[in-house]
């Protein structure tokens, strides 16, 4: 699911960021924030007109804001960090 998706307060993974869409430096700009492939994500807040602007979301444990179009190119998944991990266990 999109990260623009992801309900309030659900903790997930970033699984793919599609970086293609982003320009170079909206791309570092996120890069610097640590959103990454793998990084723990959650969505905490959709600001702007009914919820439709920025959304602010925790990215490790620093809080971000990102605009709606940033956050539509990063696919994220709940569940364990690593697909492998339960089948590791």
């Amino acid at each position: 699911m999109r990260l623009t998706d992801l309900p309030l307060r659900q903790p997930a993974y970033v699984d793919l960021i599609d970086w293609s869409a982003l320009t170079p430096s909206e791309g570092q700009r996120l890069r610097e924030f640590g959103l990454c492939e793998g990084a723990s994500v959650e969505a905490l807040h959709h600001g702007g007109f009914l919820g439709k602007g920025p959304i602010a979301c925790k990215v490790g444990r620093m809080t971000i804001a990102m605009r709606r179009a940033h956050a539509a190119a990063i696919t994220v998944r709940t569940g364990p960090e690593m697909p492998d991990m339960e089948s590791a266990a």
